[in-house]
This record gives C-alpha cells, sequence and structure tokens, in this order.
C-alpha cells in the first residue's frame, strides 16, 4: 500500500541555535606546562596516551584524534564548550598549530580543574 502525501511538514518555530559563548578564560595559559609536570611528562613521553586519555575524559572514542581528521581541534573545541570557556576555533587552530604540546597540556590542565 502506498501512502501519498499532501501536505508539507511546516517550519521550526524559527528560533536559530548557537552555540552559548564563553564566560571565562581557560584556567591555565598556554604556556603553563611546568606548573604540571606529570601532564608534560606524559605528553612528551606517550603522546598517543595522552591523546587517548584526554578524548575519552570528555566522552569521545578514544580512537578519534588519530582517526578523525582534525580530531584534536574538534576536542579543543568541545572541552572549550563544556567549560564555558571564551575562544574560538580560529584561536583553537592556532594554539594547537604553533604549540600541539604546550595546547595538549593545557588542555589535560583544564579537564583536572572541570573535574573531568
Amino acid at each position: 500500500m502506498t501512502t501519498v502525501i499532501t501536505t508539507q511538514p511546516g517550519g521550526g518555530n524559527g528560533l536559530l541555535l548557537v552555540p552559548p559563548q564563553g564566560h571565562r578564560d581557560w584556567s591555565s595559559g598556554l604556556f603553563g606546562c611546568c606548573s604540571d609536570c606529570k601532564s608534560l611528562i606524559c605528553t612528551c613521553c606517550c603522546l598517543p596516551c595522552m591523546l587517548c586519555t584526554l578524548s575519552s575524559k570528555i566522552g569521545d572514542c578514544a580512537c578519534m584524534p588519530f582517526f578523525v581528521p582534525g580530531g584534536l581541534l574538534a576536542m579543543r573545541s568541545k572541552l572549550r564548550t563544556m567549560g564555558g570557556i571564551q575562544g574560538s576555533i580560529c584561536g583553537d587552530c592556532v594554539a594547537l598549530t604553533l604549540c600541539e604540546p604546550c595546547a595538549i597540556c593545557q588542555m589535560s590542565r583544564e579537564m583536572d580543574t572541570m573535574g573531568l
């Protein structure tokens, strides 16, 4: 039996969903690596282990940073959104391009601050 649709579904309620803007800064600076020797050593000695740990902490698949192009950028952006941190995808891209290990350590410190 075939059903013929004679009316088109109505549109939405006209609201545009925009991600909330952050209301605070990162809890530590990009180059504050020496304040957390544990994450610095883990990042420098075993980067894949650190990335898997961080990815799991924010609820993503542990393999995402390795198999999804731009996965680390997506993780940093998600962490910013989850924590209500000011910034932009461009700022995340610059931080990861200029000093990826420092940005990863900053993400780790932020997750610790957030209790993840």
